[in-house]
């Protein structure tokens, strides 16, 4: 069976990086295999999970290198030499060019802390996203991964997974919510589908 290679680009904690790993570990991403995770911020806590798991690390720090054609340029060479087919966002907070997502055509997947079109696109990202829900007052909340296109939060959704809002919800308790029971259930099985299709299986 072939495996598809893939890379996670990450910036804070990687905790849907960790989703994902464990979920290769336990034989439910049989068509993926991580094998780079990148990220844009030399202090993120996803970079020592990699390590601990034994996956090789890039870093394309923009504090240190801020023009962004710089960065990504470095960034497309480090995909390419670990031969990566497949780009995971996860927690990734850079937004990249047209041309950046051009050189991987449908075959960049993001998970967004909403249930998309809603709450999403510009500026929201992070507990942003779970102080606009609880703002607006809806009662029920998701997770939604969709392929990466040029336009902000707009790509075709792959897999949605509703989480109800509760009375008293605070941004961080909403936020651990839509993580444990959407983000980290839906994101492993969309990249293993997408995988799988890539595969040719």
């Amino acid at each position: 069976m072939k495996k598809i290679k893939i890379a996670v680009l990450c910036s804070g904690g990687g905790t849907n990086f960790q989703a994902l790993y464990d979920a290769q570990e336990a034989g439910l991403l049989p068509h993926g295999e991580i094998v780079l995770v990148l990220s844009d911020h030399a202090e993120a806590y996803a970079l020592e999970r990699a390590r601990r798991a034994g996956i090789p690390v890039a870093v394309f720090d923009r504090k240190q290198v801020s023009c962004r054609a710089e960065r990504e340029e470095g960034m497309l060479a480090a995909l390419k030499a670990s031969g990566a087919e497949l780009v995971v966002l996860a927690g990734f907070l850079s937004i990249l060019s047209p041309a950046f997502v051009s050189a991987y055509e449908g075959r960049i997947l993001n998970i967004h802390p909403a249930l998309l079109p809603s709450f999403g696109g510009e500026g929201f990202y992070g507990l942003r996203v779970h102080e606009a829900v609880l703002k607006a007052g809806v009662k029920v909340t998701g997770a939604t991964v969709h392929f990466v296109t040029a336009a902000c939060d707009a790509g075709p959704i792959i897999a949605q997974k509703a989480v109800e809002v509760k009375e008293g919800d605070t941004p961080e308790t909403l936020q651990k919510r839509v993580m444990r029971e959407a983000e980290w259930v839906i994101y492993p099985e969309a990249v293993e589908q997408v995988c799988k299709k890539l595969s040719g299986d």
